[in-house]
């Protein structure tokens, strides 16, 4: 297969990339991605059946039992990923730039989020394999423990379009490392930009079966997480679909991790300095078109402060850049499809049933009736009742609620049944800490909302399961074996 380029035809992607090789689909079906900001047809992507996803649960199964990979030491798994990442890096341009003209993120953030960021942790997790404890010994009444942590299998990696490369890496990595095989199944949305892994797999002599990729529909996926022969089952996606999963997991007593959806709120305190709360606007309330399960979509504001943080947030939208997201100078991109312009829109058109007052967008942009654009919108005056405020729209529209000292802002913002993100705007960073800890929420910023891929990120509530990034994901890939010997001096394998 040839590197990426920009016209249609070198985008198609007719075959599956399963046991190391390019193969020729057992069905007819295919997707049209269709480029965000034009409307016009990028390129067409294969679409796996169940008899698809059972070849590659297949060949991660031999790769895992019989294959290299399952005889690799960590310093060789660690070798194999950097040469992966290194691949990965020689795409970056086309990457990014490929993932903007599917879903719609300006260049800037996908060249970070779809290009630097993978490489970043394919490497970091070589890195920490390679001085993580596989084995340590253990005294015991009767001789020595020794404690394994073994790979936990083949897994089943489900990722969605907003972060096409980077989620997809946030199970990648960690899976590598710790000695497992791997089934990508992207979105069809973001099908084309996920056989960028399958070239980097190829030029980084990534041994047959340990990546496989297949786009699937949602018939074809299912069948992906009840295979017997897939150990765990790592997804990102939408909170209805990953009760589904997480379901059918239990039902299995099979192993999951969910990173789920988000209503986050952030909290403006009475002291909060405007400047800096504006300033973080754009990572925690606006990135990728607010097309991101962080988004911080609810704004509590202190009522003696109300109408200004309301003005704020007003002019920020107002001044974000909506266009085509290939020029740098745009800060605003379209919705990733038709429906989901629709679904922000029909949001939209309920919070104008309320009582909720609208102070800027609520429709199309001007000028750009092709593409699927939406403006940035701001709500205020919106009760923590309405749907605005319950719902998650993945799209740039933002509810301000007013709130009543500290107390009861920490109650609004857990009166949610999603807690993912959220973060505290405030001139004492002591008191906004304290505020942080009393959120229950997996992740929140005080003064300023950034993903630390170094530390772990993930949900509460209906926000998921378990967690993915920082030493603390290599966890979720392995499982513990005691070994009881009557030796009290034994050694640890490497």
């Amino acid at each position: 297969m040839t590197s990426i380029t920009s016209t249609s035809a070198d985008l198609d992607r007719p075959n599956f990339y399963i046991d190391g090789r390019w193969t020729t689909p057992s069905g007819s079906d295919s997707y049209q991605v269709i480029e965000a900001a034009t409307e016009e047809p990028l390129g067409r992507a294969a679409l796996g059946t169940a008899q698809d996803i059972d070849s590659a649960v297949r060949s991660a199964r031999t790769a895992l039992d019989e294959g290299p990979w399952s005889k690799t030491t960590a310093a060789e798994r660690a070798a194999a990923m950097r040469r992966f990442g290194d691949a990965l890096a020689k795409r970056i341009d086309t990457t990014s730039r490929l993932v903007s003209q599917e879903n719609g993120m300006p260049i800037t953030m996908s060249a970070a989020f779809n290009g630097a960021a993978p490489v970043g942790l394919m490497h970091m997790y070589a890195d920490i394999i390679e001085n993580f404890p596989l084995e340590e010994v253990r005294q015991s009444v009767a001789g020595a423990t020794i404690v394994s942590r073994e790979p936990v299998g083949v897994v089943g990696a489900i990722t969605p379009w907003n972060y096409p490369q980077a989620i997809a890496v946030f199970k990648i990595a960690p899976a590598l490392a710790a000695g497992c095989t791997v089934v990508l199944k992207p979105s069809p949305e973001t099908a084309l930009d996920a056989y960028v892994f399958a070239e980097a797999a190829e030029e980084a002599e990534l041994p047959a079966g340990v990546l496989n990729i297949v786009p699937a529909d949602r018939d074809a996926s299912w069948s992906l997480v009840q295979h017997d022969l897939v150990d765990k089952i790592a997804f990102t996606g939408s909170t209805a679909a990953g009760r589904l999963i997480g379901a059918e997991c239990g039902r299995l007593v099979r192993s999951c991790t969910l990173e789920l959806g988000g209503k986050s709120a952030s909290i403006v305190l009475d002291d909060a300095d405007l400047t800096t709360f504006v300033t973080g606007l754009a990572g925690a309330s606006f990135m990728n078109n607010s097309q991101t399960c962080t988004t911080q979509s609810r704004i509590l504001a202190p009522r003696s402060r109300y109408e200004e943080v309301v003005d704020a947030v007003r002019d920020f939208a107002r001044a974000l850049t909506v266009g085509n997201p290939l020029d740098p100078a745009v800060t605003c991109g379209p919705m990733a499809t038709r429906a989901q312009k629709q679904r922000v829109l029909s949001y939209i058109d309920v919070a104008k049933a309320t009582d909720a007052r609208l102070v800027t967008g609520g429709g199309t942009p001007r000028g750009l009736d092709r593409g699927w654009f939406v403006e940035p919108t701001v709500f205020a005056d919106v009760d923590n009742h309405d749907r605005l405020a319950k719902e998650e729209v993945f799209g740039p529209v933002i509810a301000v609620i007013p709130y009543d000292g500290d107390e009861d802002a920490v109650r609004i913002a857990n009166d949610s049944q999603y807690g993912l993100a959220g973060s505290v705007w405030t001139s004492d960073e002591s008191r906004g800490i304290d505020i942080a800890r009393r959120i229950r929420t997996g992740t929140i910023g005080v003064n300023y909302y950034d993903i630390d891929l170094g530390a772990p990120f993930g949900g509460m509530k209906d926000s998921g399961i378990g967690r993915e990034l920082g030493p603390e994901a290599i966890s979720h890939y392995l499982e513990y074996k005691s070994i009881y010997t009557s030796a009290n001096q034994l050694p640890c394998a490497q």
